[in-house]
């Protein structure tokens, strides 16, 4: 008697190829991966550093109001006095859209006490559009000046 002869196995072709593809494809997505985690960390600092500038000046605003107490209602609007004109300008030409209001408003601690004591809160606010979105950000930061300086 005679038994079926089996045919031979022939060697699987073509299996090294699968693999490579696969691993080609593991490593795009990873790229991929890499590329976007870069760009988000390029928008997060980017948005820092417009936050930073923000705070600088609006800081630098209030250290102009200390130095020039005297004339601290003229900072209300900076339509009417050339250093908060210049500083205003200095905003918009540092910040994408860059714009800010002012706020100097007098605060009477004691009415038994004589105007030389009185003080104002100080509000700057500093408003940025970054490029690309939609929705502006802003930096506000309040203070207490006193009206006159100390004897």
């Amino acid at each position: 008697m005679k038994t079926a002869r089996r045919p031979a196995l022939r060697p699987v072709r073509g299996f090294a190829l699968i693999e490579a593809l696969i691993a080609l494809l593991i490593f795009s997505l990873a790229v991929l991966g890499l590329v976007g985690l870069q760009a988000s960390m390029t928008r997060a600092s980017t948005g820092a550093k417009y936050r930073a500038d923000a705070a600088y000046l609006a800081t630098d605003l209030i250290g102009m109001m200390w130095s020039d107490r005297t004339q601290l209602k003229l900072f209300n609007s900076c339509d009417a006095h050339a250093p908060c004109q210049a500083w205003s300008t200095r905003v918009g030409s540092t910040l994408p859209a860059g714009r800010a209001t002012v706020s100097v408003v007098d605060k009477v601690t004691d009415t038994s006490v004589q105007s030389a004591y009185a003080v104002s809160e100080v509000t700057v606010t500093v408003f940025w559009r970054t490029p690309g979105e939609n929705a502006d950000h802003q930096f506000s930061t309040t203070t207490v000046i006193s009206a006159n300086p100390a004897s």
